[in-house]
């Protein structure tokens, strides 16, 4: 038997409960044979096909490695833990979960200061004064330092955060910080204010490759069912079905109806009885069926989409097109 595909996933939290629910809308239910505890699992109707439940960070390291195919990790752990990250993992697909800010925030108490270049400012005046260099405490070591160049911030040195990085500056183990946030209430509540320009990275759970996995032919198409379910379930959700029949329903109208409301028409123009099937954004569905009965339609059925399975696959080709680079 060939190795397996090996697809990671987080092992406990909103991160899991979210993964989980994101391949059941897919159609690829993930199971545990072991029970709630096993940290090995399968995916429903694949074969040869093992889900590896580890933390956040262990998949972004084995991503890395090259030991695992794809997985779902924050593009913060991508960012922070793989050198090199474009040229040896691809982020093949945002998941609209797991969303957080890395940013760069001080004490409120420094009201001068709204922007990295009063940073620069105040890290040069706390070296002459001080006779030492401004503390930056953070888990994010190497985002925070690409970053600090970038705004050719040099007058500070890194104190690698172990615990509740938001606390440092009351603690006075830092005068400064970058960690990640969602709402900004934590930070907010100790004390401390995002800088206008200081949102490092906008980040959010991804699904994401390893260019050093093997990718035998087997395991490519396992790569290729897995992303067709995700594309066709992405595809169901950015449209509604539309169904209608009426003379006077022709290539013409299907034509204004393209350009008026974003529809497709995913099996043609109108059959010889007048028959239409399109796909159409959420927004336009009331604006298309009035447009629609305007022209003679007597009825104008809509219905949700499960799946919309399509010849082109987008995310398929990305992964190939890394794979080749």
């Amino acid at each position: 038997m060939t190795a397996p595909f090996v697809l990671a996933v987080p092992s406990k939290g909103r991160l899991q409960e979210n993964a989980d629910a994101f391949f059941a809308r897919a159609g690829l239910a993930l199971a545990k044979s072991g029970g709630a505890r096993d940290y090995r699992g399968t995916i429903c109707g694949l074969e040869n096909v093992e889900v590896a439940y580890l933390s956040a960070a262990e998949i972004a390291a084995n991503l890395a490695r090259g030991t695992i195919h794809m997985g779902i990790t924050g593009e913060d752990l991508v960012r922070e833990t793989i050198a090199d990250a474009d040229r040896r993992v691809a982020l093949i697909e945002g998941l609209g979960f797991g969303q957080a800010n890395v940013v760069v925030a001080v004490p409120q108490a420094w009201i001068d200061v709204r922007a990295m270049a009063d940073i620069d400012d105040v890290a040069s005046a706390f070296r002459a004064r001080n006779n030492r260099r401004m503390r930056v405490a953070t888990k994010y070591i190497n985002l925070t330092r690409m970053f600090f160049a970038r705004h050719g911030i040099v007058d500070y040195r890194i104190v690698e955060s172990a615990g509740a990085t938001e606390g440092a500056p009351a603690a006075g183990t830092a005068e400064l910080i970058v960690d990640i946030t969602t709402t900004g209430a934590t930070l907010a509540a100790n004390g401390l204010k995002v800088v206008d320009d200081g949102v490092m990275l906008r980040s959010q759970a991804n699904l994401v490759a390893a260019r050093e996995a093997d990718w035998s032919e087997g395991a490519r198409e396992t790569a290729r069912v897995i992303l067709d379910h995700i594309a066709a379930r992405a595809r169901a959700t950015a449209f509604r079905e539309v169904r209608t029949r009426f003379p006077g329903c022709d290539a013409a109208l299907l034509g204004e109806a393209r350009e008026r409301f974003g529809v497709v028409a995913p099996f043609g123009g109108p059959t010889s009885s007048g028959m239409l099937t399109l796909h159409c954004p959420p927004g336009q569905l009331y604006a298309l069926a009035s447009f629609l009965r305007g022209h003679g339609a007597e009825a104008v059925s809509v219905a949700a989409l499960d799946y919309v399975f399509a010849r082109a696959n987008p995310l398929f080709a990305k992964l190939e097109a890394f794979l080749r680079q």
